[in-house]
C-alpha cells in the first residue's frame, strides 16, 4: 500500500497488532539477554550491539527515508554528531580525500581538524551553486548539507550525487533540517542519509539522537560496527521517545513549514531586517533548487539585524520566543548565531526556528520585539 506521510508517521515502525499489547512496545532496558547456544544468529546479544526499542525506531525510520523499500538500512546513534562521525571516520582512510561544506553545522570545522590529524585530506567549498563539484576528483567521500545551517543554501543533490559517483565517490547528505517529509536524499541518489533526531524528527526539545539510513548492506554493516566499537549507542528511552514522536511528524513540520514562510514574509519587508532567508520564500536565492526536491521547506528562518547588541535587545523582548540554541522545537526559538564563533556571519544575524505557536500572534510578537529593539 503506498501511503501517505500523514499515515505513515503514525504507523511506521510498529510490530504487528497482539491482542492486548500496546500498539507502542515500552522501552527495553537491558545490558545483556538470554543466550543460549550459537550466537551467530541471535538477533539480541549485548546491549552495546542490538536492542528492540532502537530495532523498532530504526524500522520506523527506514520506512520515512525510502518508503517501501526493502534493502533500507537505518543505524540510530546518541547525537547526531555520533551519526556524522560514524559515516566519515567507518569510511575514510588515510590518504583519502573528502569534500565538505564550508558553510556547514559548526561542528564540520572540528571534525575536519580530526580527519586532517587522521591523514585524511579535506576540501571545502559552500553549499550553493554547487560549488563543491569542482572539488570531487580523487575523492573517496562527498558530504552534502541542505538546506545548509545557519545560512540555508541549497544545492542540487542529484546532480553533485551523479558527479561524485561518476568519480567513485560516496554521497553523504546531512538531512537534519528537511527531515525525511521535507526530502528524501537516497532517493535523489545520496548513498546515506544522516540526520541529528535532536531537532524536528523528535521536535520536543527532550531527546539527542541521531541515525544513518542507506540501502547498501555492506555500508549499513560499516557504519554499524563502527557504532559498537565507540559505543555511541543510543539509550533505550531516548529511542522509545523519538520513536513516540515520530507520529506527530506531518502535522509539526508542516504547521511550522507553513507558519516559517508567514515569519519570513513578514520579516522581509521591516526596515532593521537585512538578508530573510528561507527556502520557501519565492524570490529566495534557493528556492529554486529547494522547489525541485523538497516537499516542504523546513521551519528555520535566518535573517540579519543591525549589530549585536541591537539582536540582543530583540531577543530580550521576545514573549514567544525563546532564547536557546538548536531549531525544529514544538516551541519556537531563536538565538544570535554569533555568539558560539563557529559561524562565518553578521553579529547580528540571528537564526530564528518556528514552533507550532500561532502564525498570528508570533509575527506579532516579532514585530513588536524589533519595535522595542529599534527604539
Amino acid at each position: 500500500m503506498d501511503d501517505a506521510d500523514a499515515t505513515r508517521v503514525v504507523r511506521a515502525g510498529l510490530p504487528g497488532e497482539e491482542p492486548y499489547a500496546p500498539p507502542l512496545p515500552g522501552p527495553v532496558f537491558a545490558a545483556h539477554y538470554h543466550l543460549p547456544g550459537d550466537v551467530t544468529d541471535a538477533p539480541y546479544a549485548y546491549g552495546r550491539d542490538t536492542n528492540p526499542t532502537w530495532a523498532g525506531l530504526e524500522s520506523a525510520i527506514g520506512e520515512l527515508e525510502s518508503p517501501g523499500d526493502p534493502d533500507v538500512e537505518t543505524v540510530t546513534f546518541a547525537s547526531g554528531m555520533g551519526a556524522i562521525s560514524a559515516v566519515l571516520f567507518s569510511q575514510l582512510r588515510p590518504g583519502d580525500a573528502a569534500v565538505l561544506p564550508s558553510d556547514g553545522y559548526n561542528l564540520l570545522a572540528s571534525l575536519r581538524q580530526r580527519l586532517e590529524d587522521f591523514g585524511i585530506e579535506v576540501r571545502t567549498a559552500p553549499t550553493a551553486g554547487e560549488a563543491q563539484r569542482e572539488l570531487l576528483a580523487g575523492a573517496r567521500l562527498l558530504w552534502i548539507e541542505t538546506p545548509s545551517n545557519p545560512g540555508l543554501d541549497v544545492c542540487d543533490i542529484r546532480a553533485l550525487a551523479d558527479a561524485a559517483h561518476e568519480r567513485g565517490a560516496l554521497v553523504a547528505v546531512d538531512n537534519t533540517l528537511a527531515t525525511p517529509l521535507g526530502q528524501r536524499p537516497l532517493a535523489l541518489g545520496a548513498d546515506l542519509s544522516v540526520a541529528s533526531g535532536t531537532k524536528a524528527l523528535t521536535g520536543h526539545g527532550d531527546v539527542l539522537l541521531g541515525y544513518v539510513a542507506c540501502r547498501d548492506a555492506d555500508l549499513a554493516a560499516s557504519v554499524r560496527a563502527w557504532r559498537k566499537t565507540v559505543g555511541a549507542i543510543p539509550g533505550p528511552m531516548e529511542a522509545w521517545l523519538a520513536h513516540r514522536s515520530l507520529a506527530t511528524l506531518d502535522v509539526r513540520t508542516r504547521r511550522q513549514a507553513d507558519t516559517a514562510l508567514a515569519v519570513a514574509e513578514a520579516l522581509r519587508v521591516r526596515p532593521e531586517v537585512t538578508d530573510v532567508r528561507h527556502p520557501g520564500l519565492p524570490g529566495d536565492p534557493a528556492h529554486a533548487a529547494a522547489a525541485r526536491q523538497m516537499s516542504r521547506y523546513g521551519c528555520v528562518v535566518s535573517f540579519t539585524l543591525p549589530g549585536r547588541e541591537f539582536a540582543e535587545r530583540f531577543l530580550d523582548t521576545l514573549r514567544l520566543v525563546g532564547d536557546a540554541t538548536s531549531f525544529g522545537g514544538v516551541r519556537s526559538t531563536a538565538e544570535r548565531r554569533g555568539r558560539w564563533g563557529g559561524d562565518d556571519v553578521p553579529d547580528g544575524f540571528v537564526r530564528l526556528s518556528v514552533g507550532l505557536e500561532d502564525a498570528d500572534d508570533l509575527v506579532t510578537d516579532l514585530g513588536r520585539a524589533l519595535d522595542a529593539a529599534a527604539r
